[in-house]
């Protein structure tokens, strides 16, 4: 049976970001779910993904963006045959680390410069990216006319999920892993990528010359080849 293949997305995107990886990894004959999370708080996100995994028979890759690499590091190990992970500019977590920690792992970042916040009645607050900021900071190697309509579609994040520290099992110490991001990523350094994918253990790690944060959509061929790649690993170790 080939793996199930679940996307999780990040911040300041959703499910749709996807879709240029989607149709590949269907054509090759994979059954592909693109999660919608919250973007709430790492552990309800985490848990939300991990149900979805319990319900999934057979083996599965696990697949994250950003903030959606926290939250897959963070699944259940027990939840099912999760086989690999692949972390798409996505944050790989230690035990206790958020993702507004790991950014400042290397110098780079300049999300926090960007972001507009909203006040929430709970007390919280969201964030956005400025939609006058969002073309160079998080996909600067996309068209300005798709940026504008990623701007105005994105969806906000809360503060608080940035800042709330990792679990005490990260699922990359049990489950291999695989890395792909840019050379230009603004909101995770090229930097801390590497640190994240080092300590990790990534089985392997490509940085795309030029490439911004949004790699999944400006070079979906290379990640979709990642994604195979971990799949496919998978699949020879049952054969």
């Amino acid at each position: 049976m080939k793996p199930t293949i679940v996307l999780v997305h990040g911040a300041f995107a959703e499910s749709s970001s996807w879709n240029d990886v989607i149709e590949p990894l269907l054509g090759d004959g994979h059954r592909v779910i693109a999660a919608a999370i919250a973007l709430r708080t790492l552990a309800a996100d985490s848990a939300g993904v991990t149900d979805l995994v319990r319900a999934i028979e057979g083996p599965v890759v696990l697949v994250g963006h950003s903030y959606g690499g926290a939250v897959i590091t963070n699944v259940d190990a027990g939840a099912g045959d999760i086989v690999g992970l692949v972390y798409v500019a996505g944050y790989a977590l230690e035990p206790g680390e958020s993702c507004g920690a790991a950014t400042g792992l290397a110098p780079g970042g300049t999300l926090g410069e960007t972001l507009w916040t909203v006040p929430l009645s709970d007390g919280g607050t969201d964030l956005y990216i400025a939609q006058e900021r969002f073309h160079d900071q998080f996909a600067s190697d996309l068209p300005p006319e798709q940026t504008a309509l990623l701007a105005a579609a994105q969806r906000p994040v809360t503060q608080a999920a940035l800042s709330e520290p990792s679990g005490d099992q990260p699922l990359w110490r049990s489950v291999p892993s695989w890395f792909v991001f840019g050379e230009l990523d603004r909101n995770i350094p090229a930097a801390v990528h590497q640190i994240m994918a080092e300590r990790a253990g990534a089985r392997r790690t490509v940085e795309i010359p030029g490439a911004s944060h949004v790699v999944g959509m400006s070079h979906p061929a290379e990640t979709v080849e990642l994604i195979l790649e971990a799949a496919n690993a998978a699949a020879a170790l049952d054969a």
